[in-house]
């Protein structure tokens, strides 16, 4: 018996992999997070399986779903949003697996922040403009943040921000923010990205607030902050197609 942890992707259910959806096919119980993902995502569970929304139960009730199908010898589906190592909650999951002695494995999904810079149709990496991703969330009434994990360290380096459960303080990231990015800094909002009602909100880090605010998006947001948003910055072509810089698989610079 194997409780695969898998990634369902932002939404869209277009976006779940080959073999994400061949799992969950193939699994006679699956355990999906209803308030993240869409119900169509596991719609190709098998038509007998016990298909159960975790949004409403405990981690002590879920595993207790896994330890049933375990005594049965029953795979499980265990579907995240997004990418599961990220914001999944899968590491305390795994640690009562452990303890039980059940096996596990995670099969990887398409993570928001990627499916945020395809809506947007943009790169986050721009030579010479920022060359770095900061994955991060802000605290709020989840769980802490560790010591050194701060908005001002992060902002020190001037890498593109993908700032979680953070459409809450958006004061907060302005103040922590316009120090080192400036107050003109790009900044996009996107709430429920893949979903049938996804919305992109563009601005400033000054007035993206009233911006969301007006728009009464309060949840399931992801905001990017930095100058790779910008489409104003000029910037040098990158080295990887130069023809004036070969490489191994390229070792001949053309004339």
């Amino acid at each position: 018996m194997t409780v695969y942890f898998i990634g369902a992707g932002p939404g869209d259910p277009e976006l779940l992999t080959l073999k994400a959806a061949r799992i969950i096919g193939e699994c006679p119980v699956c355990l999906y997070a209803g308030s993240l993902v869409p119900a169509e995502v596991v719609a190709c569970a098998p038509a007998d399986a016990l298909v159960m929304d975790t949004a409403p139960m405990t981690l002590d009730d879920t595993h207790g779903v896994i330890l049933e199908a375990h005594a049965k010898g029953q795979n499980v589906a265990r579907v995240h949003s997004g990418d599961p190592s990220l914001y999944g909650a899968i590491a305390e999951q795994i640690r009562r697996l452990k303890a039980d002695g059940i096996d596990y494995q995670i099969i990887p999904g398409v993570p928001a922040y990627a499916a945020a810079a395809a809506a947007l149709g943009t790169e986050l990496t721009v030579p010479e403009v920022a060359q770095s991703i900061i994955l991060t969330r802000m605290s709020m009434k989840s769980t802490g943040m560790p010591a050194g994990e701060t908005l001002e360290n992060f902002a020190r380096t001037g890498a593109t921000l993908a700032i979680h459960l953070g459409i809450r303080a958006l004061r907060e990231i302005e103040r922590q923010l316009v120090p080192f990015y400036g107050k003109d800094c790009p900044v996009a909002v996107i709430y429920r990205v893949g979903w049938p009602d996804q919305m992109i909100i563009r601005g400033t880090l000054t007035d993206v607030r009233e911006k969301v605010r007006a728009a009464k998006i309060t949840r399931t947001a992801l905001i990017l902050v930095g100058p790779a948003l910008s489409d104003s910055h000029g910037f040098p072509d990158s080295a990887l197609y130069d023809a004036a810089k070969p490489h191994v698989l390229r070792p001949r610079v053309k004339a």
